[in-house]
């Protein structure tokens, strides 16, 4: 939404001014078809050398994230609590032997069906499970997990930026590739240096409409979108650094809903519940 609204400003106010200041529309889109065809079959052409086809895809799909928004809502959140205190809880009252059947095949495990939308990401339901499968092979101290858990979120995290590193190199060449339409344009213009002033001043025009373009789609559109991106990014790794929280707790030997509270404290404060709430869905799960 934020998306949407920023492009209904930027090009309003940009094209706004300059129709309110005399500028004249009919140079520009004149030019935009020829000049958006060099510089963004430039771009996007250079995008595709640099970048490896996976890269390429979740880039798009980066793309439709910023118009999404993050992944991850304050519902979400609650569940992963829930989530981890019905483990943290059946580790607790039955031993590491009764979480067999729920960390070798999650899809198959009650405690996790409850819990559909934390099931599509399989980082969060890899985490969970390596986690405990590392326990029950006697790995148990919670300096070493904290380790390891933080390595594993690190190179997800690494991973996950990489669309947002390829937009922003995207957005850096822009500028320069509208140079080159405009050089083009410019030797367009030399050739037909005979013509009469006015004709030659709207070949001009059209010429820098190229060098306009790259910065325009540089820092109003690209750039932007590969910020907005990153921040996203950002933000949905919160869901990781919770279980990394909750995992360790349960290694220090604290009880479930001390375990809760520390990866609680974790949230994003916007999305983070209240005490009583978690508390109060605690109550509501079923019995071990």
């Amino acid at each position: 939404m934020t998306l949407l609204l920023g492009l209904v400003m930027v090009f309003g106010l940009v094209f706004g001014g300059f129709m309110l200041s005399g500028g004249n529309m009919d140079i520009v889109l004149h030019a935009l078809p020829y000049e958006g065809m060099m510089i963004g079959g430039a771009s996007l052409g250079a995008f595709v050398i640099a970048n490896s086809f996976s890269v390429v895809k979740s880039s798009l799909g980066g793309v439709l994230r910023v118009i999404k928004g993050p992944r991850w809502k304050a519902a979400d959140y609650n569940d992963l609590l829930a989530l981890m205190f019905e483990l943290a809880r059946l580790y607790k009252t039955k031993g590491i032997v009764a979480m067999d059947e729920h960390i070798e095949n999650p899809e198959a495990s009650p405690i996790f069906q409850r819990y559909p939308k934390l099931m599509k990401d399989h980082f969060v339901t890899d985490l969970i499970a390596d986690s405990f499968r590392m326990m029950s092979m006697q790995f148990d101290d919670r300096f070493q997990m904290e380790d390891v858990l933080n390595r594993k979120i690190k190179k997800h995290h690494h991973e996950s930026l990489v669309s947002a590193s390829a937009i922003q190199s995207m957005a850096d060449g822009l500028p320069a590739i509208g140079i080159v339409a405009a050089v083009l344009g410019v030797i367009k213009t030399m050739s037909s240096i005979d013509k009469p002033p006015e004709i030659l001043g709207a070949m001009i025009g059209g010429a820098l409409v190229g060098t306009f373009l790259g910065v325009f789609l540089a820092y109003c559109m690209v750039q932007p979108i590969a910020g907005r991106l990153e921040q996203i990014e950002e933000e949905d790794s919160a869901m990781y650094t919770v279980i990394r929280d909750v995992i360790v707790a349960i290694v220090a030997g604290h009880p479930p809903s001390i375990c809760i509270e520390l990866g609680r404290g974790n949230i994003p404060t916007t999305k983070q519940p209240n005490f009583s709430a978690v508390e109060a869905s605690q109550r509501e799960l079923p019995a071990v």
